[in-house]
């Protein structure tokens, strides 16, 4: 018989009979485990539950508070909506899968408006197959034959990514007599996804609000950050206008040679953002005095802020930056995280007099000297750099903690502008398989370390759970008090980014912990044709990571 080994703390060996399923080895190990085991990885790839063993093994499990779990979870659930849609509506009225908002998955409905009533509707018949405990169905089908039964139930939008991933056979998920593609696995079976609520937004949308992945016992709560929202829509509103809201829509251009329309439209519509913005300043000069400009790891703050500077400069605005890192406390003086690590995230980390002390002295004219941080030595120097501002003049400030009020609580808010900066990506794969704004973030990280830093993908890897605390604690809590929103996603960008990104993630070796996470971005990036970097604009906030940028940091 097989021997399985379970990782875990300590390992465990297990002899099972050939064709034993990872669901029922995971029977027996689930009492280690604080949640219902989700998915596992087979020989350090991640797979579903329904796999069998056939031969000695290493499994690692994996409940809903883990990432992987998490992402399964809601994978499933997006599954399971459809279906209960189209049961509950008709084959006609697709659902389209759209977006993450706070810790629920925007869906919105094709073909006809909905009210409280339907919604309802949809989770009831959700629930009822919960409590069945269908198992879902693997199916190996190949690409023709896919192709051949989405056009059948009308969904054009997958028979149109299908058309252009070089696959000859794929894998369908069924429950019933529905199938769907997904390039990730799902849950064994329905009753694994019993936690859930459905919120009616309006006549054509609703949210499916799930379990947060870090407190997965929790009561469901679904915080609607309307801003965040309100851009979203607009921006994906923009795309399906202009027909860059799926993969087969980047890839069609691909094929007839013309990305350049692509490029221009993006690049046009993130330039008109800081347009309008700097429009909106100059048009409040006399009661802006301060910018504050924030957002999570690779967003393209730098470039972003660089630019905006050119467009007050037009409407002439005399802008000047000032860094948080030159504001850090002694080294001795800085607070540690749980680990015992010295914590630069932290609020406290910062010399919080002084700053607002130095604010406070240019904004009524005064002349300053601005300190530069040694980090080599850990403290704060003064090398004869001042600043004075004229009449008119604003100051910029860019960094982790501007959003929170606590760091200029001297300033009134009149006199306060604040932008929240992220790349809130529209594209999806198909209508039911979007892309993370997340996973943008990642990649764009990803190559940027390794171009500027020689950090290969597995290190950098290593720290992004880190990057995700830092800007879950100390940027998103505020993102519904700005002023702007500034979306840094560029609906072509993902095309750049593989050519850069597959290699790195190719390097992840197959016993690396993040090989899993590894072959789940390949797999994605698999469903875009290669954009070449010669056609991305100089002054592009993609340059940022990519390299090349005429624009002077």
């Amino acid at each position: 018989m097989p021997k399985v080994t379970v990782k875990g703390n300590p390992d465990i060996v297990l002899e099972v009979p050939a064709g034993t399923s990872l669901y029922d080895i995971s029977k027996t190990v689930q009492s280690n485990y604080k949640y219902p085991i989700l998915t596992a990885t087979l020989d350090n790839l991640l797979t579903n539950l329904s796999r069998t063993i056939n031969s000695n093994s290493v499994v690692e499990f994996f409940d809903r508070s883990s990432v992987y779990g998490s992402r399964i979870y809601s994978r499933s659930l997006e599954f399971l909506v459809t279906t209960c849609s189209s049961l509950v509506l008709g084959r006609d009225n697709d659902i389209l899968v759209d977006y993450t908002l706070d810790n629920g998955i925007y869906c919105e409905v094709k073909n006809q408006a909905i009210n409280l009533e339907i919604v309802k509707k949809i989770e009831d018949k959700m629930r009822e197959l919960v409590n069945q405990k269908i198992p879902y169905e693997f199916v190996p089908v190949t690409k023709l034959d896919a192709m051949r039964y989405f056009e059948s139930t009308g969904q054009l939008d997958k028979v149109e990514n299908l058309r252009y991933i070089s696959n000859s056979s794929i894998k369908l998920y069924k429950i019933g007599n529905h199938y769907d593609y997904f390039f990730g696995p799902i849950v064994h079976n329905t009753g694994q996804t019993d936690l859930f609520k459905l919120i009616y937004l309006d006549e054509r949308s609703f949210i499916i609000s799930i379990p947060r992945k870090k407190r997965p016992d929790e009561p469901i709560r679904h915080t609607h950050h309307k801003k965040l929202f309100e851009e979203y829509r607009r921006y994906q509103t923009w795309s399906r206008k202009v027909h860059l809201n799926l993969s087969s829509d980047l890839n069609r251009l691909g094929t007839l040679g013309n990305y350049y329309e692509a490029i221009t439209l993006s690049e046009t519509h993130y330039n008109d953002q800081l347009s309008s913005i700097a429009e909106d300043i100059s048009n409040k000069i006399d009661k802006i005095k301060i910018i504050l400009m924030s957002g999570p790891s690779s967003s393209g703050k730098t470039t972003t802020s660089k630019k905006l500077k050119t467009h007050l400069k037009v409407r002439g605005v005399t802008i000047h930056e000032i860094s948080l890192d030159n504001y850090f406390v002694n080294r001795e003086y800085t607070p540690k995280d749980e680990n015992g690590n010295y914590d630069y995230a932290n609020l406290k980390a910062l010399d919080l007099e002084l700053f607002n002390n130095q604010i406070n002295d240019l904004l009524n004219g005064k002349e300053v000297s601005l300190p530069t941080y040694n980090f080599a030595k850990g403290k704060k120097e003064f090398n004869g750099k001042t600043l004075k501002l004229k009449n008119g003049d604003l100051l910029l400030i860019e960094g982790i903690h501007t959003l929170n009020d606590e760091l200029t609580k001297y300033i009134p808010r009149e006199n306060k502008y604040k932008i929240f900066m992220n790349p809130l990506t529209p594209l999806k794969i198909d209508n039911h398989n979007r892309v993370h704004a997340t996973d943008i973030r990642k990649l764009r990280r990803i190559v940027r370390d390794n171009n500027f830093r020689g950090t290969s993908a597995e290190e950098t890897m290593k720290i992004w759970d880190n990057v995700t605390k830092e800007a879950e604690e100390n940027i998103y809590p505020y993102q519904d008090e700005v002023d702007k929103i500034i979306n840094s996603s560029l609906s072509y960008e993902i095309g750049v980014l593989k050519i850069y990104a597959e290699p790195l993630l190719f390097a992840i070796k197959e016993d690396s912990e993040f090989y899993p996470e590894a072959h789940r971005l390949i797999t994605m990036l698999r469903n875009f044709l290669p954009i070449s970097s010669e056609l991305v604009p100089g002054d592009s906030v993609l340059r940022e990571f990519i390299g090349g940028s005429n624009i002077e940091y």
